[in-house]
Parts: structure tokens; sequence; C-alpha cells
């Protein structure tokens, strides 16, 4: 039978992993507290970061339907769990790792996919989802401009053309008013 704790630990990894949008798993063997501490601040305020146990880490993934990741579980673990911006969190686990290769990024998961470590590097190369967000609202004003543009061209050439028209047979007038006298 499980001890108390261990169920308790289980099901609070389990909850994890089904209310974040990703999980990243590394590998942390040979980094001090402090770097930790660094990293954990690294990943932003939409990710948390803990040191787990494998197996029962195993057994909550699973329990969450998460299969993907069994193979993975070996080794000194640790689990980026990101409720918010998944490309966030990838960016400080990869610049982290740059600056601390003791750090391996070994996959993970998002929405439910699973994700090798090159994935999640390039994951970690994407903009952020505002800035993505504020280039196609960018993208939509421009051409909401362009169309007001070619809205508002069409009635000021209508009028340029009507005005040369105007003038046109004004000066045939006179053209023929010159003529008859």
């Amino acid at each position: 039978m499980a001890r108390p704790d261990k169920a308790a630990a289980v099901a609070e990894l389990t909850d994890q992993f089904r209310s974040s949008n990703a999980a990243m798993l590394t590998e942390y063997r040979g980094l001090t507290v402090a770097q930790l501490k660094t990293l954990r601040r690294s990943l932003g305020e939409n990710a948390t970061y803990a040191v787990v146990k494998n197996t029962l880490t195993k057994i909550a993934a699973n329990e969450a339907g998460i299969s993907s990741l069994d193979d993975l579980f070996a080794g000194p673990s640790a689990v980026a769990f990101v409720t918010g911006d998944p490309v966030e969190a990838a960016k400080g686990l990869r610049d982290f790792a740059k600056e601390n290769p003791a750090l391996v990024i070994k996959g993970g998961v998002l929405d439910g996919k699973a994700l090798s470590a090159e994935e999640i590097t390039k994951l970690a190369d994407l903009e952020s989802r505002e800035v993505l967000l504020a280039k196609l609202a960018g993208a939509m004003k421009a051409k909401q401009s362009q169309a007001a543009a070619v809205f508002q061209a069409l009635p000021s050439k209508f009028v340029r053309t009507a005005e040369a028209l105007r003038a046109k047979k004004a000066e045939s007038a006179e053209a023929e008013q010159g003529g008859a006298e």
C-alpha cells in the first residue's frame, strides 16, 4: 500500500500536469542551490520549477494522461510547470542552459503533445505571445489603413476627373465662341 505522503505528492503532481499548458523536464545535476534559485526567477511569473522524484512524477504524468515523458525520467530531474506563455519559460531554460551547461533540457509536453529538447529550443526562438499578437494587430491596422486610403482615393479621383472634364468643356466652349466671332 502506498504511503500517504507519496500518494499526496502524486496527487499534487497530477494536478500540476493537468493545470499546466506545458511541462518541461530537465536534469539539474551539478547545479547549486543559488543557481536553481536564479533559474526559477528566469522562468517568469507563470512557471514553477520543482525538483521531483522520477517514480512519483512518472506515475503522476501517466495519471494526467501524459505517457510521452516516461523515457525521460532518469537521473536527477526537475520539471518546469508553465501555466502562462510557454515561450517565456522555454527562453528562460534555454538562456540559463547556455550560461550553465550543467542544466540539460530533456524534453517536455505542450498542450498534451510531446516535445523533444530541440523542439523546446525552437519554441524558445519564437517571439512571445504578446509580441505576436501586437504584430498581428499592426498588420490588421495597416490593411485597414490601406483600404481606407483606397476608398478615400476613389471619390477624390472622381472629383478630379469631373473637374478636368468641366474645365475641358469650358475650354472648348470658349474656343467655339472665339471662333464664332
